[in-house]
């Protein structure tokens, strides 16, 4: 499997290419609204152009804003994913110089100003997440709660109560999914076990 990364925060970074200024802001988006917004809000109004590119799992988008056709949104894309880099936006701002760069030196430029953004964010890794439920009678639950609520990226929340016990809803690193339902089994004897969602 291929590892995933996203970025932990907005990060800018600016240079200037032949006259031309170039401002490339990233940032992590959860969703297309949150892709949408992030344009919206970092799109400088005074500048020439703001090409922008979005990436969130298999859909993506990108804009050339006026540019020449694939000389803008095309390149900060393939920054975006040059990197392994999921769940990101990147607008690209540009103040024309006054030198023409041509389509070669359009790309170059956009690319360039978004991948050096991009290089110098601080990233963290995406985790597929699985959810599940667990029984537990009384004499188990808070055990069971006590220990799965200790491991790393494991999340544990009491969904209802019945008679005997509580029926636990558990969320887990997909990675760690087996080694959560081999603890549950441990602590329980065998008697309780983890149902994942697929």
């Amino acid at each position: 499997m291929v590892e995933r990364f996203t970025l932990v925060e907005r990060t800018a970074r600016e240079q200037e290419i032949k006259k031309s200024r170039f401002i490339a802001v990233a940032g992590p988006v959860e969703d297309e609204a949150a892709a949408k917004a992030f344009i919206a809000a970092l799109s400088d109004p005074a500048a020439s152009h703001n090409c922008w590119a979005w990436r969130l799992g298999q859909n993506y988008r990108f804009n050339d804003d006026g540019e020449p056709g694939g000389t803008a949104g095309k390149p900060i894309l393939a920054a975006i994913d040059g990197q392994g880099l999921d769940y990101v936006a990147v607008v690209v701002s540009r103040w024309f110089g006054g030198v023409l760069l041509g389509s070669g030196g359009l790309m170059r430029a956009y690319g360039g100003t978004a991948a050096l953004c991009l290089r110098e964010a601080e990233k963290m890794a995406l985790v597929d997440n699985v959810s599940g439920t667990v029984a537990c009678g009384f004499s188990e639950l808070t055990l069971v709660q006590a220990r799965l609520g200790s491991l790393s990226g494991v999340q544990v929340g009491v969904q209802a109560f019945t008679d005997t016990g509580a029926i636990l809803s558990v969320s887990a690193p997909k990675p760690e999914a087996g080694n959560v339902g081999e603890l549950v089994a441990n602590l329980t004897s065998g008697r309780s076990v983890m149902h994942w969602k697929e």
